[in-house]
């Protein structure tokens, strides 16, 4: 039963990329019959068409059919609106001190101040 499942869900997953195969397994399996009675060109055989109008037509519909379908799942998927009422006031001056001692900046560890050290935290284990 499990692998059923598994099964199921793999080609459900894969239909929308398979479909254009099966267009074109379609094609092939039935090659004679869509150059006799589908084709556009039938009756101009020296064209050497033999269905790839329809095979075409086809492909285009079901990619068309495909953009449609994903479109609307886009559209149609629900959103988060992330906001925040306050303003953070960062004050990068003073959050990153720099001492002159021999010539070269250096940062001092300890002058860290709120904003930038409460949010640059490790993590809790």
């Amino acid at each position: 039963m499990r692998n059923a499942v598994i099964y199921l869900l793999l080609i459900a997953t894969l239909m929308p990329s398979l479909s254009q195969w099966g267009v074109i397994a379609y094609y092939h399996a039935n090659k004679d019959y869509i150059a006799r009675v589908l084709c556009e060109n039938r009756d101009r055989p020296q064209l050497h068409c033999d269905g790839s109008c329809y095979l075409a037509k086809r492909l285009k519909a079901s990619q068309e059919r495909q953009d449609k379908e994903t479109t609307e799942r886009v559209q149609n998927l629900p959103t988060i609106a992330l906001f925040c009422n306050e303003v953070a006031d960062f004050a990068f001056a003073s959050a990153w001190p720099l001492v002159l001692t021999t010539g070269f900046p250096s940062y001092q560890a300890a002058a860290t101040t709120a904003p930038l050290s409460e949010l640059f935290r490790p993590p809790r284990v």
